[in-house]
């Protein structure tokens, strides 16, 4: 595979600057994100191949312009519509909520 989501040793794309003393999570949201990985899991609303796939179908633009946890979170919310957790009408009722509060 050749795509945007295997980027290792590809040239062209910038240096790697890490971030000197880089916190393990940025914001509060990221650990909550982490936190979610192996309930869901142990659920058994995915395995780990179906995740990164998850994470592997995400638009190259957007895969590009969020960050690890977003992709991560794209995960969850692919796979627990594609297995019927919940429906795309409930995740998106939940993110206009998220979004007048923030707002």
């Amino acid at each position: 595979m050749n795509g945007v989501h295997d980027l290792g040793g590809l040239d062209g794309m910038g240096p790697v600057n890490p971030e000197k003393n880089e916190p393990v999570f940025h914001a509060e949201w990221e650990k909550r994100v982490f936190g979610l990985f192996l309930p869901v899991f142990a659920c058994g609303f995915y395995n780990i191949d179906q995740f990164r796939h998850a994470i592997e179908r995400m638009g190259a633009t957007a895969y590009l312009n969020t960050s690890y946890y977003e992709h991560w979170l794209h995960a969850y919310e692919t796979l627990l519509v594609e297995k019927g957790a919940l429906t795309a009408e409930e995740l998106a009722a939940r993110q206009r909520e998220i979004a007048a509060e923030v707002a």
